[in-house]
Parts: C-alpha cells; sequence; structure tokens
C-alpha cells in the first residue's frame, strides 16, 4: 500500500494536475467505452461522438469564463442568465435579418461586457461578496426576461444558424470555435501581465497589492471576460434554437461550469488551475452525458451519478493537494538535526580587581 502511494505521488508530481485530468479523461473515456459495449452498445460511434463534441462546446464557452474569475477568487453565479438575455437580444437584433448578424453579434457581446463590468464594479468597489452580487445580478435578468417576454423573442437567420447547427466531419463548428478560445485563454494566462496578476491576486491580493498589483482590475477584467463568454454561448443558444429563448436559465449552466472548472483541477480558493485542466473537464462532463443518454438512464438518477462523480473527483484532488503540502523536508542538506535547545548558559562572572594599591 506504501508503494502505490508513493507511486502515486510521484506520479501526481511529474505530470502536474492537468496532466492527471487529462489522463483522468483517458481513463473515463475507457472505461465508458467497455461499460458501453459490455451493454450491446458503442459509445464511439458517429453520432455519439458528433453528440459528445455538441455538448462539449455550450459548456466550454461557460466554463472558459468561469476560470477566469475562479482564478481571482470571485465567482460568477449570473452566467446563465447572461446566455439566456444574450438569446432574446440576438434574436430581436438580427431580426431574421442576415445583414444584421455583425450587428447583432456586437449588442450581444456589448451587453454582456457590460454586465460583466456592473459585476466587477460591484464586487470591487461595493466590497459586495461574488457570490451575493453575482446572484443578485442573475435574478434582476430573469425578472426582466419573465416580464417582458412569455415566449420565443425574434429570429435568426439561417446563415447565422451554421454556426450552431453545421460541423466539419465529426467536429461542430462551435466546438472549433470553442477550442480557438481556450487556446487564446491560455496564451492570455501565461504571456500577459494580465494574466499573471489574475494568478497574483487569487494567490493572495494583499501580497499582489504590496508587488505593485492592482487588485481591482483583474478581478473587473475577469468578469467582464467571463459574461463576453456566457455571451458567446448565448449566440450559440440563438443559433441552434432559430429564436431568442428566455427560458435558457433553468437548465443550470452556471453550476455545470463550475463543477467543469473545479474538476478540471483549478483551486476554488483562487491562483492555481488554468484553462487547459477546464477543458479536460468539459469533456469528462460531455463523456458521462453521452453514456448516460446512450444507455437511457433515467435523468434524474443521471444527476445523483453525475454530482456523485464530480463529488469525489474533487475529494481525491484535494485529499492529493493536502497530502503534497502536508510533508515538509525538516533538514534538506541530509545532515543531522541541530541538538536540542538547552536552557542558556550563565553569563561569565566579572573578574576580581587586582590587588594593591598605592605605597
Amino acid at each position: 500500500m506504501t508503494r502505490v502511494l508513493t507511486a502515486s505521488r510521484a506520479l501526481s508530481s511529474r505530470l502536474g494536475t492537468t496532466g492527471l485530468v487529462y489522463l483522468a479523461l483517458a481513463g473515463v473515456l475507457l472505461v465508458s467505452a467497455v461499460f458501453v459495449a459490455a451493454r450491446g452498445a458503442g459509445l464511439l460511434t458517429a453520432a455519439n461522438t458528433v453528440d459528445l463534441f455538441t455538448r462539449s462546446s455550450l459548456l466550454g464557452f461557460l466554463a472558459i469564463g468561469m476560470t477566469l474569475v475562479i482564478l481571482c477568487r470571485s465567482l460568477d453565479l449570473s452566467v446563465g442568465y447572461v446566455a439566456a438575455l444574450s438569446t432574446v437580444v440576438a434574436g430581436l437584433t438580427m431580426a431574421g435579418d442576415p445583414s444584421r448578424i455583425l450587428l447583432g453579434i456586437g449588442a450581444t457581446l456589448g451587453l454582456a461586457a457590460l454586465i460583466g463590468l456592473a459585476n466587477g464594479l460591484v464586487i470591487t468597489r461595493l466590497r459586495v461578496n461574488p457570490f451575493i452580487a453575482t446572484l443578485g445580478t442573475g435574478l434582476v435578468i430573469k425578472g426582466y426576461l419573465d416580464t417582458r417576454f412569455q415566449g420565443p423573442a425574434g429570429s435568426i437567420p439561417a446563415a447565422f444558424q451554421t454556426f450552431g447547427l453545421s460541423r466539419i466531419g465529426v467536429f461542430p463548428v462551435s466546438t472549433l470555435v470553442m477550442l480557438v478560445l481556450a487556446v487564446l485563454a491560455v496564451l492570455y494566462l501565461r504571456r500577459t501581465r494580465m494574466g499573471f496578476h489574475m494568478y497574483a491576486v487569487g494567490g493572495d491580493a494583499e501580497v499582489a497589492r504590496l508587488s505593485g498589483v492592482r487588485p481591482e482590475l483583474p478581478v473587473i477584467t475577469a468578469h467582464v471576460l467571463c459574461s463576453v463568454m456566457a455571451g458567446v454561448a448565448g449566440l450559440l443558444l440563438a443559433s441552434r434554437f432559430g429564436t431568442g429563448n428566455t427560458l435558457v436559465y433553468n437548465n443550470g449552466y452556471e453550476l455545470e461550469a463550475i463543477a467543469a472548472v473545479v474538476l478540471g483541477g483549478t483551486y476554488l480558493l483562487g491562483g492555481r488551475g488554468g484553462v487547459a485542466g477546464t477543458i479536460a473537464g468539459v469533456f469528462i462532463l460531455a463523456t458521462l452525458d453521452t453514456v448516460f443518454n446512450t444507455l437511457g438512464i433515467d435523468p434524474f438518477v443521471k444527476d445523483v451519478l453525475r454530482g456523485t462523480i464530480v463529488i469525489a473527483a474533487v475529494a481525491l484532488y484535494a485529499r492529493s493537494q493536502f497530502s503534497r503540502t502536508a510533508v515538509r523536508v525538516r533538514f534538506p542538506s541530509g545532515g543531522a538535526p541541530p541538538p536540542a535547545a538547552g536552557p542558556p548558559d550563565p553569563p561569565p562572572s566579572p573578574e576580581p580587581p587586582a590587588q594593591g594599591g598605592k605605597r
């Protein structure tokens, strides 16, 4: 047992968190394929592969943005509501006219950016907890949608519906766009000053401030980008539905995005993780959904199984992090430990003055 634990720790230190997540993804794919084959079906058929990639694209857009805010030790519970509002804005702005596609995209992403800016300012300037601030924003959007719209809104031109419905081979166009944005997000975090500042603020905002970083700016930037990614997800949904859909917020996309981010190895308290691991977490969840649908598992049982798997994976990750930080090398030079400290030696007594005097 000790050898197994030692080997697992060595593998963990060699691969890193992102490598372990992709190793877990390969394991999930292998086990799922064997399990589905034992039931007389096939997991990696053309139809199931298309379904897997289609599911991953929508969740991927949301999870990429959620990764940025979690790295800054923040959170955004409004992304599902922003996506729902974005479908309506896209449908009403495009109005079925192909010449208005660019206007609809600009209006949708611009409004999403303003919502993210508002979230960031409320969190940084008014010192409101991110959970409360973004939940309040989401409820405001929900109230507006429920009051103004009772059904589908607007129309998406057929030329833009190719974004959500067309594919190249088994790869949907939306999945390819999601992967391109994921690569750009990885480069943004690793190659730009703002990306480094996001990690710094998530690790310790006070230390970052003392190092010359303005902690408010990375948090605001992360929330703006997160909402923009939710706007892209809304555009994808609108292209699939062909119209604006106000009931999108009922699907719990924000919770799935958080689950994918944490499953991908990003630390919920910020400062550690990245988009590369998040994409693996997205594909793990998409694989599980494809398996459940292939086997015809009841939706309620599916939610229980998904929740159990996410909790188990995060618990194992947290345990590995704890065991890694619990080990401390007390004597890195390999020498003997220093002698135990005893009571301090008494100070030397002063010498007596020389005997004698004047004669």
